[in-house]
């Protein structure tokens, strides 16, 4: 067994890709130790429930449920309740499963009782055996907004039923000034050892993280590594738009991007790793230039082996910039 590190780790991550890191990450650290606090931008509300994509996404994972054929979603799901809205003539661009569908019900009910998400999630958690502390950024709602030639869109509108197809323009955190960090988020950020940026879309995923008054400054006070994983590969993404959308918006897709746009975003200086992918070694140098240590591995995560091999790197990674730091 695997002996698990005793150091604490914070975790911004989005859905699918975040959420394999999350999963390697819970296998190698002690579940008092690791805090993922995850984007909410896409939430919205559908069948007048309340959908959080990412918040499930990570804690399904996490719990062992998530579907392993699609990273989102539950195994073992069932279709009846969508089969009988077809029948009905109802919406079913946003396929909820018999099982989600339940998830979305109770968070739906606690939340028109006064309950705030973080509380719902911290409940939700234990119900599902999750020690880890799985934090929305922001009990605010705070809804990305995409620009596209095809006007603007709420994000599950472009990225679900017109499939990441309308060309992207631009971004918009609606209500972002007036949102405050959920408890324990900036508490968590200040008692962190290591911070990791997970393999999620640094657009609609991290970003709206970033965005929340208060989580960038934070972040900018540390004096810990603060590790970004790259999640383009060869200048495409695994799963999700991310390269689409650089493209798009005129800068060339590259794990050199995504260094290029955290420092940008974060005025500079945040970033003290970045792990790239093998396939893109001959950038690491350039990244070097920006004042940012790398690591390449092989970032492709497959299997759940793969998961734990990456996030095993990552610690590793951010134990050697520590001891740097103390030289």
């Amino acid at each position: 067994m695997t002996k698990k590190k005793n150091f604490r780790v914070i975790a911004l991550a989005g859905g699918v890709g975040g959420a394999k890191l999350a999963y390697g990450l819970a296998r190698l650290l002690l579940p008092e130790k690791l805090t993922v606090i995850v984007n909410i931008g896409d939430d919205f509300e559908h069948l007048g429930l309340k959908i959080c994509p990412d918040l499930d996404t990570v804690c399904y994972t996490l719990a062992g449920l998530a579907n392993p054929e699609t990273g989102w979603g539950r195994i073992g799901e069932t279709w009846h309740a969508l089969e009988s809205i077809v029948e009905l003539g109802g919406p079913t661009w946003f396929r909820l499963g018999d099982r989600d569908l339940g998830t979305h019900l109770e968070r739906t009910r606690l939340l028109g009782s006064g309950r705030p998400l973080s509380s719902i999630t911290k409940e939700f958690c234990l119900a599902w055996n999750i020690g880890q502390t799985i934090l929305p950024v922001t009990d605010d709602i705070v809804p990305t907004i995409v620009f596209t030639d095809k006007g603007v869109l709420p994000f599950q509108e472009y990225f679900v039923k017109n499939k990441c197809i309308p060309k992207v323009k631009g971004f918009e955190f609606s209500n972002v000034n007036k949102a405050t960090p959920a408890p324990g988020v900036l508490e968590s950020i200040k008692e962190s050892e290591l911070v990791i940026f997970c393999p999620s879309n640094p657009w609609v995923s991290i970003d709206p993280i970033l965005a929340i008054p208060g989580v960038r400054e934070e972040l900018l006070k540390l004096t810990v590594p603060i590790i970004a994983v790259s999640p383009i590969i060869a200048g495409e993404t695994v799963k999700g738009p991310a390269a689409k959308m650089y493209a798009e918006m005129g800068i060339e897709p590259s794990a050199l991007a995504v260094a290029d746009h955290y420092g940008f975003f974060c005025d500079g200086g945040l970033l003290t790793g970045f792990v790239l992918d093998i396939l893109d070694e001959n950038m690491s140098s350039e990244i070097l230039s920006m004042g940012i240590n790398t690591s390449t591995t092989n970032t492709l995560m497959q299997t759940n082996s793969d998961r734990e091999k990456l996030a095993r790197e990552v610690l590793e990674f951010g134990k050697e910039i520590m001891n740097r730091n103390k030289i």
